[in-house]
């Protein structure tokens, strides 16, 4: 254990030594917990940028230097094993950064702070396991019991349905982490409970091609079959079209930073997966089911985009907007190529930058408002010439619309670009199509733009301010990000290409 390696165990560990702090501090001392909260996210964010800085961009596997490796329940061959390659990396400093801004945004909570507190913080502890951990046994600990703070946050902080959306987040999720630990008990067994049961990088490169598995009466290949439950496990939580359907509730009913919480870093914890477990241990079945993913990843941009037009509330808009997103990135991975894997870790990335700032602005917007009606139930206008009344809130909002939209010199551009030019040979007909959804995209967003913004100002926003100084501040880091990346995405592009060509390499073999 030398110096780099502890800097992954502090980043794990940070957010909860806040939590337990956060605890400890006593109930009346609110401001004390706020300050502590944020003081607590800005180092561990300043350790994951330290961590960018000893990043060796040229290694395509896990860094030596950084990997923790300690036996936990050895009589299981379950290590408590932790690594960072270029595929993590983005992940890591995007989870840093949301939940740094997202406790600037929450200092207007009231309702029992210290609770909120401590479970953000430990929200982040659990965010961090997922994409930290490289054992499979640390990784389904992590990936589950990151619902527990997830489900008190939206259950006890969120809106008038708030009961539901917990339950249904709860169910949907659990139920895909379910066929996941199947498919986690028989890797453990195929692999004859050896000390590499549980190790995702010993469990990669298709060693499971040739095994064959007895269910339901029948002889069926082990891999395709736990692909798919792996798959359904982590579609669940991307949200791939069908299983959809729990996330607007959820980022209506959550509070704005557990929304962009969602938004930012949870969704990327499933095509994570994929990049992670999914298709480097069964990458044979992964090339076997690419199609299908390819055609599920363009249902999910057209019909979300179909979905977010229809919508009279904001928030449910821009949570659609994130389904028709990922589908970008589930295509992208769909088509394994250099390009594709490229632009679809990189939109894992724009995306939390972009339908971070959406979501936060929401909120802004919803702490004057106190509705989020575009179009009220009535038929009245919900919102009206916001532009003449918040000059700087519109500005900003514009900012990031059209980086979700993907506009030239934002950061969504560069990433889309690179997906389909990664994608066009293998899938042309899938390109040419979620191209409508690009089309359908910038209709949705400018339509919302012009009925909110334009237009005389309405009595009911005659009383709003504009942005307050610490409401521009958590929103200035996003708006350089979307900027800087969109002029020049080397930064995160060179992190992760030695690590992304080295799984494009492993799939082509097959």
């Amino acid at each position: 254990m030398h110096g780099s390696s502890n800097l992954l165990n502090w980043i794990l560990w940070m957010p909860l030594i806040g939590a337990i702090g956060v605890l400890l501090l006593p109930k009346a001392k609110e401001s004390a917990v706020r300050w502590w909260s944020l003081l607590n996210t800005a180092i561990t964010f300043a350790l994951t940028l330290v961590l960018y800085s000893k990043f060796d961009s040229n290694v395509p596997g896990m860094q030596e230097a950084f990997t923790v490796k300690i036996p936990w329940i050895s009589q299981f061959n379950i290590f408590y094993s932790l690594g960072i390659d270029g595929i993590s990396l983005p992940m890591i400093l995007l989870t840093g950064l949301l939940f740094f801004l997202c406790i600037l945004s929450s200092w207007t909570i009231t309702k029992s702070i210290k609770g909120y507190f401590a479970l953000m913080l430990m929200l982040q502890s659990t965010v961090f396991g997922v994409f930290l951990s490289l054992d499979f046994f640390l990784f389904y600990v992590y990936w589950e019991v990151m619902l527990i703070p997830m489900f008190f946050l939206i259950g006890i902080w969120g809106g008038e349905n708030r009961e539901y959306a917990a339950v249904k987040f709860f169910l949907y999720t659990f139920f895909g982490s379910i066929l996941m630990l199947v498919g986690m008990v028989a890797l453990y067994y195929a692999t004859g409970q050896s000390a590499e049961s549980f190790d995702i990088l010993a469990l990669s490169g298709g060693k499971f091609t040739e095994l064959t598995v007895s269910m339901f009466g029948s002889t069926l290949p082990f891999a395709k079959i736990f692909f798919v439950f792996m798959f359904i496990g982590f579609a669940i939580k991307v949200p791939v079209f069908p299983f959809h359907t729990w996330l607007p509730h959820a980022h209506v009913q959550a509070p704005t930073a557990i929304s962009v919480i969602l938004a930012g870093v949870l969704l990327k914890m499933g095509t994570y997966g994929f990049l992670r477990i999914a298709f480097p241990i069964f990458p044979g079945a992964a090339v076997y089911f690419a199609d299908a993913i390819a055609w599920l990843g363009l249902i999910n941009i057209v019909y979300g985009a179909l979905c977010a037009m229809a919508q009279t509330d904001v928030k449910k808009l821009v949570a659609y907007s994130s389904v028709s997103h990922m589908g970008f990135v589930m295509v992208g991975l769909a088509a394994m190529t250099t390009e594709g894997m490229n632009g679809a870790v990189l939109q894992m990335f724009n995306h939390g930058t972009s339908a971070a700032m959406l979501f936060l602005m929401v909120g802004v917007l919803y702490e004057r408002s106190h509705h989020r009606w575009i179009v009220r139930p009535d038929g009245s206008k919900g919102f009206g010439g916001l532009y003449t009344q918040m000059p700087i809130f519109a500005i900003i909002f514009i900012i990031s619309m059209f980086a979700a939209m993907g506009l030239p010199g934002l950061s969504g551009f560069i990433s889309e670009a690179l997906i389909f030019l990664g994608i066009y040979k293998k899938y042309t007909t899938i390109t040419v199509i979620s191209l409508v959804g690009l089309l359908l995209g910038a209709a949705y967003l400018l339509w919302m733009f012009k009925r909110m913004f334009f237009g005389e100002v309405i009595e009911s926003c005659k009383s709003y301010t504009d942005m307050n100084n610490r409401e521009i501040l958590f929103m200035v880091p996003l708006c350089i990000a979307v900027i800087v990346f969109g002029v020049w995405p080397s930064p995160i592009l060179n992190i992760m290409k030695a690590s992304v060509g080295q799984l494009v390499s492993m799939l082509s073999k097959f």
